[in-house]
């Protein structure tokens, strides 16, 4: 019996003039012609391409080259581009007025929806960006307990602030960059830094500062080292270790709120915070952001009590519209089993892409839901000193080979692929295909 012959998926040559001559113009007005790091491909070289429009699973650049998008805006993209219920909220939303200063109803609404889905927030206060919820969780986390320090893990990221610019992962990561400068010594020396998946370290850090941590911050799924799941147990360990020693536990669930269950990986793991940091997911991609929790705690920010924070943009009318229908549509209609399946399959077509290619021990496919990593590196992949092991240059051919392909993933191996409903059956069984060959010629050199 004759074997079959592979299909090769069809490779047309990618224009790039036109991006090409924006990113020219864009480093003259902007540091590294980009207004966020990863965008620049620093990390895997060359240029990046500027995005004209998104409709469903797929992109489309300034030169007309169209691309099947796993970044999906780095996860809060679960409808697609597009979808049209959002676009008529904002549209709508835009024609009476895009801000004014004052509260409006809106702001009410959305947060009764973020509540019923994630119960552990009592009250909630939006802000403008994940990473503004996370700065305004560490502040108000200090300011409830009296206590100065902060613990993170290793390779965890919770934006650009300053107390978090401390063995960061995601773009930092990527870029080789183990702080910053401008973070002060004395405010990097409040932060300690613990493996990720290992309760021992949490406990021996509280035993070496006895009343002095005033919180843990965590990915409950690290998700800017790659997909890294909890281990079992870790979650339910670090939540008993946080409340013993009179610390806040907060979840970061800028990425997989909404994503991996409605109520994210509280709902999906069954631990509750006592703080959670939400971001742009529940506006449906548009910059907004949301932290809150137990009642006794959120009771002390401003204008209640004394831990001052503001924002003139935040619960800003156009991102409340727009989260209103992204979450009355993920409710009336819940994905979350549909986009198990969907990427489920596309492990499975993965896996025998790794086989095929000879790959097997020389990369690590992880996944939580609806998000993965294929990491250059032997599995298992459990901690961020782990995920470090990949080849980044190896990645780096993968990601350009399937971008020539048609396939954009994040450029960093450090990131995540997210599927969302606009993906088919057809895009999935396309990307395998195109990831395999990809594969197999970043690994031939």
């Amino acid at each position: 019996m004759t074997k079959k012959k592979r299909r090769s998926p069809v490779r047309r040559p990618r224009k790039t003039a036109h991006s090409r001559a924006i990113f020219a113009r864009a480093k003259q007005l902007l540091p590294g012609g980009v207004d966020s790091p990863v965008r620049s491909f620093a990390a895997v070289g060359g240029e990046p391409f500027f995005v004209r429009s998104g409709s469903g699973s797929k992109l489309r650049d300034a030169d007309g080259n169209v691309y099947l998008d796993y970044v999906m805006s780095y996860g809060p993209l679960l409808l697609g581009h597009a979808p049209g219920a959002v676009v008529r909220a904002v549209r709508s939303a835009a024609q009476r007025g895009t801000s004014f200063g004052a509260p409006t109803e809106l702001e009410v609404t959305l947060a009764g929806r973020v509540r019923k889905a994630f119960p552990s927030m009592r009250k909630l206060r939006f802000v403008s960006s994940g990473t503004e919820a996370a700065m305004s969780a560490a502040r108000l986390a200090r300011g409830f307990t009296q206590r100065d320090l902060i613990v993170k893990t290793d390779g965890g990221y919770h934006g650009h602030a300053d107390s978090f610019l401390v063995s960061a992962g995601s773009g930092p990561a990527t870029l080789g960059i183990a702080g910053s400068p401008g973070v002060p010594r004395a405010l990097a020396e409040k932060t300690i830094v613990v493996p990720y998946n290992d309760a021992d370290a949490l406990e021996a850090a509280f035993r070496a500062h006895p009343g002095q941590i005033a919180a843990f911050f965590l990915e409950p799924v690290a998700a800017n080292m790659g997909v890294v799941p909890p281990a079992p147990g870790y979650l339910e360990a670090v939540r008993a270790l946080t409340r013993q020693h009179g610390a806040l536990l907060v979840f970061d669930e800028v990425i997989t709120g909404f994503r991996i269950a409605l109520g994210g990986a509280q709902e999906r793991f069954g631990v509750l915070p006592d703080l959670t940091c939400l971001g742009k997911i529940i506006g449906a991609g548009l910059p907004v952001g949301a932290y809150g929790g137990r009642e006794d705690v959120m009771a002390m920010i401003a204008p209640d009590g004394p831990v001052y924070q503001a924002g003139t943009l935040s619960g800003n009318p156009l991102a409340m519209s727009a989260g209103i229908a992204m979450l009355d549509a993920l409710a009336a209609d819940p994905p979350y089993a549909a986009l198990e399946t969907k990427a489920a399959e596309f492990e499975r077509r993965m896996a025998a892409e790794i086989e095929a290619a000879g790959a097997s021990g020389r990369v690590c496919w992880n996944r939580v839901g609806s998000m993965g990593t294929l990491f250059f590196a032997p599995g298992p992949i459990t901690n961020f000193a782990e995920a470090k092991r990949s080849d980044t240059a190896a990645h780096a051919r993968f990601f350009h080979a399937a971008l020539e392909r048609g396939v954009f993933l994040a450029p960093a191996q450090f990131e995540a692929m997210f599927f969302s409903t606009a993906h088919s059956d057809a895009d999935v069984r396309k990307t395998a295909r195109i990831l395999g060959e990809s594969l197999r010629l970043a690994l031939s050199r």
